[in-house]
Parts: structure tokens; sequence; C-alpha cells
């Protein structure tokens, strides 16, 4: 997986930050906040730095459950998802694509979870990093 971008550690990332790492992508970063914040209004993000990977990551909290991971890419954001493997059943009758239910098949796991891990490029990302939401929220 290509590493995120080093930001420094003593500057908590502004949406002016961010909006100047990703360039042209911040539609995509709009369009995808704004749906999330008319679909879950009691879900709140916000940006931490953790040691053991030295970076920057946002954290999508609702009701103490983590929903999604965020890390910023050179012109782009890596959006990641864990799922338990109660959830497999769910993601594949879902009508995701197929590459991300196969990746989440076949992918590592850390003890009983698994990862759905992509870059938001396209407006289809965007659809997809919903449809995960949902799936989050609406599983255990």
């Amino acid at each position: 997986m290509e590493p995120l971008i080093q930001l420094d550690k003593s500057v908590k990332p502004t949406d002016e930050l961010v909006f100047s790492v990703i360039g042209n992508n911040r539609e995509f970063w709009v369009e995808f906040f704004a749906t999330l914040k008319n679909q879950y209004p009691d879900a709140q993000g916000d940006w931490n730095y953790y040691n053991d990977g030295k970076n920057w990551l946002f954290k999508m909290v609702r009701k103490k459950k983590t929903i999604f991971w965020i890390g910023l890419h050179q012109d782009t954001f890596r959006i990641t998802f864990y799922f338990g493997d109660k959830t497999e059943p769910v993601i594949e009758k879902s009508d995701l694509p197929e590459h991300l239910i196969e990746g989440f098949k076949t992918g590592k796991r850390y003890g009983k979870i698994r990862a759905i891990s992509f870059k938001v490029a396209h407006s289809d990302d965007v659809e997809n990093a919903l449809k995960l939401a949902e799936i989050k929220v609406k599983n255990p």
C-alpha cells in the first residue's frame, strides 16, 4: 500500500490543509461528508495523530462505534472500513463492486476483522464509501 503523506505532527489538519493535499479530489471529499452529515447527523469525526504510524488519521465515530478511517495521499485520500467476520454475508450480498468484495474476502485478517480500503478518486468511489458506511452503521 502506498504510504500516506507525512504531515507535521504539531499541526492538526484543517479543511484548508486537507484540500491543499488532495487537490482536485476535494469535490469527492465535500460530497462524501455532506451526504454523511445528512444520513448520520449524530456521527462525529476528528483528526488524531498516531505515533505507531507517525501520521494523522481522520476517524469517524457514531455512538462510540468507529465507522471509518481516512488517511491522505498526494492528490487523493484513502478510506478504510473494518468489518468483523459476521458481516461477510452482508458484504457478499451487497451491490459493491466485485473487486471490493473479493478484496475483503481474501484480505489480511487482524484477529476477527478485515479491512476494505481504497483511494477515492471518482464519484463511484464516493458511492461505494457511502454504501460501506451504511453497512457499518447497520451491522454490529
